[in-house]
């Protein structure tokens, strides 16, 4: 078994319960420091893998990397992901209008400036700020890995998500002000214009292409290491309000799975236009998006 993994999973299913470490740890009969220790690869025992898989209400499998991973809450994982990418080698993602590691520092201002706005209408603030930091906090370590690593990124985006995205802008649907509204359409139109410039230098490890009639119905990403592959299914967007259970994300390292995903983002790339070909059509929707 390979209890350095099984520590990771058991990490981010944590942050998905909601459930304190200290909580767990009471529940199981165990320290916390001894938790802990699980999460950083220390051998567990089977027995406690299945208290726990009970206790956090998931297949003991899932705990084990066997089976498929199961997220409804998007802390829990965007946890997970940032563990797959400590050791991606290459990353290929049919996910929404951007490519969230390749994004700018006021994308993430912008993102917590929203988060931070919805949490002072929960009912619950504190929870929400606390929710909100964890997955900020998240997120920035995985533009912190990104820029140590490197891997390398294939992103296929539709222009159909790009016109949504400037429309809408970051964090498009949650309740915000009109000032932070405006922001964070500023922001998206600062993150599509960037694209642009990514899609016409083409830097090496780097690859977008564009969609121009295709609309993927599913979102998803495979994250390739030397040893072992994993498929993201339905993930949960960046800007997607973290005390929000919009959906269901999947994790597998299936081999049937991450080969079907494999295929179709193949003819989706073919389809794809990408240089400066892709580039003009993305300043174009971004001028037609600016007011007159």
């Amino acid at each position: 078994m390979r209890f350095t993994e099984i520590g990771q999973q058991l990490r981010a299913y944590r942050l998905e319960s909601g459930l304190r470490a200290e909580e767990i740890a009471a529940r199981l009969g165990v320290s916390r420091a001894a938790l802990y220790r699980y999460e950083k690869g220390e051998v567990i025992k089977l027995d406690t893998i299945n208290r726990l898989a009970e206790l956090l209400k998931i297949s003991p499998l899932s705990l084990l990397g066997i089976g498929v991973e199961y997220y409804s809450r998007p802390v829990g994982y965007q946890e997970r992901i940032r563990q797959i990418e400590e050791t991606a080698d290459q990353i290929l993602q049919v996910d929404g209008p951007l490519c969230y590691l390749t994004t700018s520092d006021a994308y993430d201002r912008a993102l917590a400036t929203a988060f931070e706005e919805a949490a002072s209408q929960a009912a619950e603030p504190t929870v929400a700020r606390a929710t909100a930091e964890q997955v900020l906090g998240i997120l920035a370590a995985r533009k912190r890995m990104f820029g140590i690593r490197k891997p390398g990124i294939i992103a296929i985006v539709s222009l159909h998500r790009l016109h949504a995205f400037l429309a809408g802008g970051i964090a498009a649907g949650m309740a915000l002000s009109e000032r932070t509204i405006r922001l964070c359409r500023e922001v998206a139109a600062a993150e599509v214009a960037h694209i642009a410039a990514l899609m016409e230098a083409e830097p090496m490890g780097l690859q977008f292409g564009l969609l121009l009639a295709t609309e993927p119905t599913a979102r998803f990403k495979i994250l390739r290491a030397r040893d072992r592959a994993s498929l993201a299914a339905n993930p949960f967007p960046t800007d997607t309000p973290p005390g929000a259970a919009p959906g269901v994300a999947m994790i597998t390292a299936a081999d049937e799975a991450i080969a079907v995903h494999q295929r179709a983002a193949e003819t989706l790339w073919r389809e794809a236009i990408k240089g400066p070909a892709a580039a003009a059509r993305v300043r174009q929707a971004l001028a037609a998006a600016q007011p007159a």
